[in-house]
């Protein structure tokens, strides 16, 4: 096994990981940081990729993609601040009737 094939079993590793944290747990803050672990996946399985096929537009694209993780870091605590002042709780569950 190569050093590639390491580092696309790491990325699937990390969505998958993320993926299972996402589906099942209720908390906000738990659910953000699961999807963060899963978009990190997709930037090693990108840049892996990238080096298997020996060009740069993999690695390119992680960094494009690590600039976008931040912003939706930032922009997604700031809601989950402001949820949590709005309705004293961070379990999904309370949020999920929004209409009434």
């Amino acid at each position: 096994m190569d050093i590639v094939t390491g580092y696309i079993i790491v990325g699937a590793i990390l969505f998958g990981l993320g993926l299972v944290g996402f589906l099942s747990r209720r908390n906000m803050i738990v659910m953000f940081l699961s999807t963060e672990v899963m978009f990190q996946g997709v930037v090693v399985n990108a840049v892996a990729f990238a080096r298997l096929h020996q060009n740069l537009d993999g690695q390119a694209y992680g960094l494009f993609l690590l600039a976008i993780a931040a912003v939706e870091a930032g922009l997604a605590l700031g809601l989950v601040v402001l949820l949590y002042r709005v309705r004293g709780t961070l379990d999904a569950n309370a949020w999920s009737v929004m209409g009434e």
